[in-house]
């Protein structure tokens, strides 16, 4: 019996040096050579359990990381419509990545590229923005309709003209695409493999198989952002947080501090923090002293970015996200990551305008938000929302993309 005890012990404690290699506990990135569950060695032969290499998540083409936390949503400006469909309450987001700035022309070009290059024609031709938003019988507005989306000038400029639902193909194309673009990577593809492993390694995907999720090589989804995800994006409250007590001292209205729309410091001190309509009829200044400088749409660089370092949260374009609207959503929805996905708890019914209601609101459309070029300063207030129907477009509403922060519930 004390015989079996010393050999158990020393059986145990190699188990324990061969899992844990480092002297430490198992992580993501070091799980050891053996199973801390069964003792079974990993990737001994073809019917082990194979455990991949993983270096740790990789970073996504354009995103941002976003520091998740508590917040309160809300719309802080009066409700001038009356709608009363954003009132406060405290929620937590899960950490997140976004895009840095709204999805551009030159990208919308890519996309339009490979399309035609490897899709049926009605698809190219289903992804083709709606050129024709910048027409109107009673302005002037002919050339943008033929040189907007693709003049070399306005390559930079936010795409518009897009529906709710070619911008969600747009993020489904993505995810294919740079997935696609890193299996090359790990097969070695243009020198060094992703994460510097170099061609013929063991851990490479197969020549012409996709990477499986417990690779290590796939990203998640591109998507559009959670109505939540983005208007606590666009607070950037990191910004606000001075000690490490937990107290919100400060909230913002729009996606900087204060509650004016210039910039009250330095040498642009009284310079516009977003491109809006100032007021009727005014959309950029007076010739010679242009302060948002934007007629139209902006570079999307433009404009100091927020804390969080994501451009043109207010103003420039409207951003599509994912929720369908219904006014009731901040009552309905859960307190971490809130998002409505359907018309649970509020049936599209109580909203059908064929049975003599006189509504606007149905299971096919989508919240927008953060203003426009288009839009008075009310509409660049993170909490504001509007809606459209996800298969309508217009000039003044683009959007951004996001991703899930895999491997972490920070």
């Amino acid at each position: 019996m004390r015989f079996f005890k010393y050999v158990s012990a020393a059986v145990v404690g190699g188990l324990c040096l061969t899992a844990c290699s480092k002297g430490g506990q198992p992580t993501s990135t070091d799980p050891g050579d053996t199973s801390t569950a069964t003792g079974i060695a990993y990737n001994e032969d073809e019917t082990s359990f194979q455990v991949a290499d993983y270096a740790q998540f990789p970073q996504g083409p354009g995103l941002v990381f976003i520091e998740g936390g508590r917040t309160t949503l809300g719309s802080m400006e009066e409700d001038v419509a009356m709608t009363r469909d954003n009132i406060e309450r405290t929620v937590t987001v899960a950490s997140f990545y976004m895009d840095e700035t709204e999805v551009a022309n030159i990208h919308w070009l890519e996309y339009l590229h490979y399309l035609k290059a490897d899709s049926l024609p009605e698809v190219y031709q289903a992804a083709l923005p709606d050129t024709t938003v910048w027409s109107s019988q009673l302005s002037f507005n002919d050339p943008y309709e033929q040189y907007y989306l693709r003049y070399p000038g306005f390559r930079f400029y936010p795409v518009v003209g897009v529906s709710w639902l070619q911008a969600n193909d747009y993020c489904i194309w993505r995810t294919a695409k740079v997935n696609e673009n890193l299996a090359q990577q790990a097969n070695g593809g243009g020198g060094g493999g992703l994460f510097g492993r170099k061609k013929g390694g063991g851990d490479a995907a197969p020549e012409g198989t996709k990477p499986s999720i417990e690779s290590g090589y796939v990203l998640p989804n591109y998507r559009l952002p959670t109505e939540a995800e983005w208007e606590y994006a666009a607070q950037a409250l990191i910004g606000t947080q001075y000690t490490d007590d937990e107290n919100q001292n400060n909230r913002r209205l729009y996606p900087w501090d204060g509650h004016q729309v210039r910039n009250p410091y330095g040498k642009n001190m009284g310079q516009f923090m977003a491109n809006f309509k100032r007021g009727r009829g005014d959309y950029a200044g007076i010739a010679g002293a242009l302060n948002d400088g934007a007629m139209i749409t902006d570079y999307i660089y433009s404009y100091p970015p927020n804390d969080y370092g994501l451009y043109n949260m207010a103003g420039n374009v409207n951003e599509w996200v994912q929720d369908i609207y219904r006014p009731l959503s901040y009552q309905d929805v859960e307190d971490l990551n809130p998002f409505r996905r359907n018309d649970y708890l509020d049936e599209s019914e109580n909203y059908d305008s064929s049975e003599g209601f006189h509504s606007l609101i149905n299971d096919e459309v989508r919240v927008f938000k953060g203003g426009s070029w288009k839009d008075v300063a009310y509409w660049l207030s993170p909490g504001t929302r509007r809606f459209m129907a996800q298969d309508s477009a217009t000039a003044t509403i683009g959007f951004r993309c996001a991703m899930i922060n895999a491997g972490s519930n920070k």
